[in-house]
């Protein structure tokens, strides 16, 4: 499917491509949601903050936000081609870059390679074990898009993504992978699954339609919001058991506290008669929670 692009087809009338490598760049940052990248940091931010047990030497942390933000760009950048004929059938997607002609699938694949030499460049310059493994970051951000292609867990499939943050994290500085920071990692998966299939919820009669899979679209709304609330429930059960097996202070566990009632209300936003808060409960919320929980864990790494 992946092939069955838009590729070669004709742009609609009245559209050019873009004249400037300026306006490329801003069509390329826009349909990836650049800005969306305060979802995956924190993770990496307050991971950095604990494997550190204080402010983490300014040199791997600063090469460790590349090497995020190079993923997530890569991953979106892969996401958008690969997905692009069944965005273009899609009335919710139809006007993202690529189906609507703004942008070439050339410019994305360039866009995309700039930011994998980003991310390797990032990561040969962190501890030798972070690059021996980064092909595993790279074949999970690439294949997560197939998933929904043939199975329904495919909100999973995105949440390993984010599996990786905290451990990789942690092997960048220390070149090893505490317990703490796996537990952590599966907090985040359960954490991005889990509005995901909010998200989710928006394409249940396009995905049935184009035969994708999804939670939503296999067991219907109603219990796929009851399937992201159990996964959120896990993700503050497993938060507060990282911070014990972290030995965090009190500071970590009222992070804990604070996440788990965002996560409560995000859930509040949307119900299976309503879903016009869709957009807050993704956009808005995930951001604030990721935000608040960093800020609270790394002031209490930094104050003991």
């Amino acid at each position: 499917m992946a092939g069955s692009s838009a590729a070669g087809k004709v742009e609609p009338a009245g559209r050019s491509s873009p004249a400037t490598l300026r306006s490329r760049v801003a069509l390329f940052l826009e349909a990836i949601k650049f800005e969306h990248s305060v979802f995956a940091l924190p993770f990496a931010v307050l991971a950095a903050f604990l494997v550190s047990d204080g402010v983490p030497q300014w040199r791997p942390f600063l090469w460790v936000v590349v090497a995020m933000v190079g993923a997530r760009t890569l991953g979106m950048a892969a996401n958008r081609l690969i997905d692009a004929g069944i965005d273009a059938r899609n009335p919710r997607t139809a006007g993202r870059a690529i189906p609507a002609g703004l942008l070439r699938r050339r410019d994305v694949a360039i866009f995309m390679t700039v930011a994998a030499v980003a991310f390797g460049i990032a990561v040969a310059q962190l501890d030798r074990l972070a690059w021996y493994l980064s092909p595993v970051v790279i074949a999970v951000l690439t294949f997560y898009p197939y998933l929904k292609r043939f199975t329904w867990l495919s909100h999973i499939g995105l949440g390993l993504v984010y599996l990786i943050i905290p451990p990789a994290t942690a092997i960048a500085f220390t070149g090893q992978i505490p317990a703490w920071s796996v537990l952590l990692g599966v907090a985040g998966m359960f954490w991005v699954a889990g509005f995901d299939l909010i998200y989710a919820t928006a394409d249940v009669a396009v995905d049935r339609e184009q035969g994708l899979h999804s939670i939503p679209a296999r067991f219907g709304i109603a219990a796929a919001l009851w399937v992201s609330r159990a996964f959120h429930a896990a993700t503050t059960v497993l938060l507060a058991v990282a911070g014990v097996v972290a030995g965090a202070g009190p500071l970590y566990f009222a992070g804990v506290a604070a996440a788990a009632a965002l996560l409560a209300y995000e859930q509040s936003l949307v119900s299976p008669a309503d879903l016009s808060r869709l957009n807050a409960a993704f956009f808005t919320m995930n951001g604030v929670i990721a935000v608040v929980f960093a800020v609270f864990v790394c002031t209490g790494v930094v104050v003991g």
